[in-house]
């Protein structure tokens, strides 16, 4: 990747934000009272000529140009599909559509032209703090495709994980508006890290470090943990085709014992007073964010939260207590966090309360929220470190 030595600014610049925009007007907390859940408000998420936008099943959250931008999967409307989603943070507005992403000239001679040039599950967005026209997604469930061709299979037969490869996608964005995919590569999970073959339970979230290091969130393995792999994205590696190989940090994340609690939405986050990098981690079925050391010195920190839809009507509060959100795109602007949701459309109508929702919920209209960042979120990782140390 080009200009590494100034990343490191740029992502600073990027995740603190410097838009004008107020966040998300949110209901706050009485810390003293209730310290463990953030209660969150949302909009709904609506089309430039204000209708609400018609079951985006946003995936994936990033900062560009003081903007918010998001990426449908592949169970999203087809008028969703293969788009960038321009957001007007202080409104929830989605600027106008343009036309469907198409494949760059590299990407239609490669193994993946059918699947990527057709309905693509894109799982996950980050746009790049240095290049204003380039952003990154990555695929998950390619079952509905079909078998590679023999060739293609022979090639990338030995993924470590499902039979379709997880492929890293480079997008480009052209002075019109318009967007092309330009490079691809599939990723390679070595066996010994016992990934498991699960197609849509694959990686969901992505978050871009510092010296271009690729931080992928994968929701459940062979033991059914989630896990934080990440791939070196370092100069000339968009120019094969070949498998990129996956790592491991050595990230803490919280212990459990059973159940499923899978990593759905990821960014990388700089604190501004000590420099400390974060991962900011959405666990979507335990309504949790999850602050995670980077360097793998401190736990993990859970933060509980609780999202509120608006509601109008006589016999309705202003807002009301969602069942299930499922958020799965995660970013931070103006010092502010803001998510945005994934309708999960075997649970959503349970979120019917108010009438005058329902037709919301029905359409699988998304939301989107934003909260101010905590200092406790990052410090309370510490003094638990601490406390431990002092208690042994």
């Amino acid at each position: 990747m080009k200009h590494l030595a100034l990343y490191v600014l740029a992502l600073t610049v990027s995740l603190s934000g410097c838009s004008d925009a107020p966040p998300v007007e949110n209901s706050g907390i009485d810390e003293e009272a209730s310290p463990a859940i953030v209660t969150i408000k949302g909009q709904w998420l609506s089309e430039a000529n204000g209708s609400v936008a018609i079951d985006p099943q946003p995936s994936g959250l990033s900062v560009w140009q003081n903007k918010l931008v998001s990426i449908s999967d592949g169970s999203a409307d087809s008028s969703q599909q293969r788009q960038l989603h321009i957001i007007e943070p202080e409104t929830a507005t989605l600027l106008p559509k343009t036309e469907k992403m198409r494949l760059g000239s590299r990407v239609r001679r490669s193994c993946f032209a059918a699947y990527l040039g057709s309905e693509p599950d894109l799982e996950a967005l980050i746009a790049d703090p240095i290049d204003p026209e380039v952003f990154y997604t990555v695929t998950e469930d390619a079952t509905r495709t079909g078998a590679l061709s023999p060739r293609c299979q022979q090639r990338y037969t030995e993924t470590g994980s499902t039979d379709y490869p997880t492929l890293l996608v480079r997008l480009e964005q052209l002075d019109s508006g318009d967007v092309i995919m330009t490079r691809v590569r599939p990723l390679q999970f070595d066996k010994k890290l016992a990934v498991g073959d699960f197609p849509n339970d694959g990686i969901e979230g992505m978050a871009l470090g510092k010296d271009g290091r690729l931080y992928l969130a994968l929701e459940k393995d062979k033991a059914g943990n989630p896990r934080i792999f990440a791939v070196d994205m370092i100069d000339g590696f968009w120019e094969t085709t070949d498998f990129a190989s996956v790592i491991e940090p050595a990230i803490k994340l919280p212990p459990h014992e059973e159940g499923s609690h899978p990593i759905n939405a990821l960014e990388y986050y700089l604190h501004p007073e000590t420099d400390n990098p974060y991962l900011l981690a959405i666990a979507r079925n335990d309504n949790e964010l999850w602050v995670l050391d980077v360097n793998g010195e401190q736990p993990a920190n859970k933060i509980k939260m609780d999202f509120l839809a608006p509601a109008k009507g006589e016999d309705c509060a202003e807002y009301e207590r969602m069942d299930n959100a499922s958020i799965e795109g995660v970013t931070v602007l103006n010092n502010t966090l803001w998510m945005i949701n994934d309708p999960w459309k075997v649970n959503y109508l349970k979120n019917i309360q108010c009438q005058s929702n329902e037709t919301s919920y029905k359409k699988m209209a998304a939301l989107l929220f934003s909260t101010p960042l905590q200092s406790t979120w990052f410090t309370t990782t510490q003094n638990h470190q601490q406390a431990q140390s002092s208690a042994n």
